[in-house]
């Protein structure tokens, strides 16, 4: 076979790879989605009379107090921070994003413990004032407010990265005639930056409550019954697949409305300096009481959301190191971290085989299969379990009754019972993690240097080895990195697939919480937080140097 035939082989082969992946990653949604119509069982039926509609109150509720907290939070301190000067600004424009290191529902044990009846704040005020349990009235945190304020503090960043690279990318004509008309800091805000800033506050605003559908620890340790719970415990609680299933695809209806209305509030706008030269943005100089305020202003959530917790979650740690940190926890770390690290390596290498394949002209069809691939993102740890699990059940099945009928043997469990359905999971959850990343990485490769390797007779095999992976190597890295704390940190697909005798960190954590032992679960809580803290420095170093305008001239 001559050159030419091998590489039209070749190029079959990798137009072949995005449609290929993104069918694969699309069978656990897909499963999902069939549910809803499917015929329903007892099971089901006694969920809908009885708590169906509950789960969708306060899915809901969650929703809309997630999202109105986070938009407050998130679009407020990404204003300050880009378009004020005041005392701090420059630790806390990337400071505020260190909640992203803390999954959610450690700082919601972290909460329940300092602020239960038991806790160190109300014990405080009992004994100050003499007071008993009926002489005053403190809110529940083991509630839906408690949740929605919990995830509200932890998923913020989410709207302030994307709000704050929208206002550094505002119009500084805009901002000038907003000048001249008298117009201050907040009345700029309102009339000028908020709406210029609407398709990233929508595309924030849309990522937290996406996290915040997918939550099951918060939401099930503070007693609140919502979609994610509900699956949880008809898979084990009742034992019916099927009626897990059909709550899913309710779930999964739940997050493509949130999309549609994601794309919907962008309307389509777009917005582009109409000048190409770079002019820095101007920034208003506070002084007095205001510069203070907006110093707390910032700080309050960067305290409410990360040091205060972390501070109580190291005071929990040093009194319980010497009974929890052991060869268990040894044991505990290390299945995190081989699990952390199989998927980190599988999802960067799928991703950059799906974006050089597109790269490559995949097409339309190619482009296609590649956002399908990254829908994963968009759907619930505990939706994509028994999105998993279904079929996989159904070939295991197939498997062991073709082995008795062929060769009298039980295969038993191949891949509901190992760890590759649980990795399965993960690359399917987040993928479009590494894709993004690696995307990214390949948009620094010309392709004039395609050309060159080509013209040099390589294959399309070989311009990936020996061009584009060293040139997009931080792409890969940062890629994996992400993926692998975004799995550390995942909890209610490891709880549904993960096999017999095998924790991790964060189950560790969950099930000590469970049983009301606080203070134990730190130390597992702590080193998921200590590990999702590396990504996060990287962004708030990348997030520090990206200050178009800090040089500005102030206003006074």
């Amino acid at each position: 076979m001559g050159h030419g035939a091998a590489l039209t082989g070749v190029s079959w082969l990798w137009r072949l790879a995005p449609p290929l992946i993104a069918t694969v990653i699309a069978v656990p949604v897909l499963t999902i989605a069939v549910q809803l119509f499917a015929p329903s069982g007892e099971v089901w039926g006694h969920l809908v009379d009885t708590v169906l509609w509950r789960y969708v109150g306060n899915t809901v509720w969650l929703g809309f107090g997630v999202g109105f907290g986070t938009l407050v939070l998130g679009t407020g301190t990404a204003w300050l921070c880009v378009m004020c000067r005041f005392p701090g600004r420059g630790v806390l424009e990337w400071a505020l994003l260190l909640p992203l290191a803390v999954p959610t529902y450690a700082i919601a044990f972290t909460y329940a413990g300092m602020l239960d009846f038991a806790g160190p704040l109300q014990s405080a005020l009992r004994e100050a004032f003499g007071w008993t349990r009926h002489d005053y009235w403190f809110p529940e945190i083991r509630s839906l407010g408690g949740a929605i304020a919990v995830m509200s503090l932890v998923l913020y960043p989410y709207v302030y990265l994307l709000a704050r690279a929208s206002f550094l990318n505002q119009s500084v004509c805009a901002l000038e005639i907003g000048r001249t008309l008298g117009r201050g800091p907040w009345a700029s805000f309102f009339a000028i930056g908020l709406p210029l800033a609407r398709p990233a506050l929508a595309g924030g605003v849309s990522l937290a409550l996406m996290e915040a559908l997918s939550d099951f620890g918060t939401v099930q340790y503070y007693g609140v019954d919502t979609f994610t719970t509900g699956i949880y415990r008809t898979w084990f609680g009742l034992g019916d697949a099927g009626a897990a299933a059909q709550l899913s695809a309710v779930l999964l209806l739940f997050v493509a409305l949130l999309l549609i209305l994601e794309q919907a509030s962008r309307g389509g706008a777009r917005y582009h300096h109409t000048s190409g030269r770079y002019r820095p943005l101007p920034s208003y100089n506070l002084r007095g009481t205001r510069m203070w305020l907006a110093t707390l202003a910032c700080l309050l959530p960067l305290a409410l959301a990360f040091l205060f917790p972390a501070l109580q979650l190291g005071i929990w740690t040093i009194e319980t190191w010497r009974e929890m940190v052991d060869t268990h926890f040894a044991g505990l770390a290390w299945n995190s971290f081989r699990l952390a690290a199989l998927t980190a390596v599988l999802a960067v290498a799928v991703a950059l085989i799906l974006a050089y394949a597109v790269r490559l002209g995949a097409g339309l069809l190619g482009r296609a299969a590649a956002r399908v691939a990254s829908l994963g993102y968009a759907v619930p740890g505990s939706v994509i379990a028994v999105g998993v699990l279904v079929p996989f059940a159904v070939l295991d099945t197939g498997i062991d009754g073709f082995a008795r009928d062929t060769f009298g043997v039980s295969t038993g469990l191949l891949l509901t019972g190992g760890l590759a359905a649980l990795v399965f999971a993960y690359i399917v959850r987040f993928l479009a993690v590494a894709l993004r990343a690696v995307e990214a990485g390949l948009t620094k490769v010309s392709p004039a240097m395609d050309g060159a390797a080509r013209t040099l007779g390589c294959t399309p095999g070989q311009v990936l080895r020996r061009v584009h992976v060293p040139v997009v190597r931080a792409g890969l890295i940062t890629g994996g990195l992400l993926v692998f704390v975004d799995v550390m940190k995942e909890l209610p697909a490891t709880l549904i697939m993960r096999p017999f005798n095998f924790d991790t960190l964060a189950v560790r954590a969950y099930e000590l919480a469970a049983d009301e032992r606080l203070a134990d679960s730190a130390s597992a809580a702590l080193a998921i937080v200590a590990v999702g803290l590396v990504p996060v420095l990287i962004l708030g170093r990348a997030v520090g140097r990206a200050r178009p305008g800090s040089q500005a001239p102030a206003l006074p």
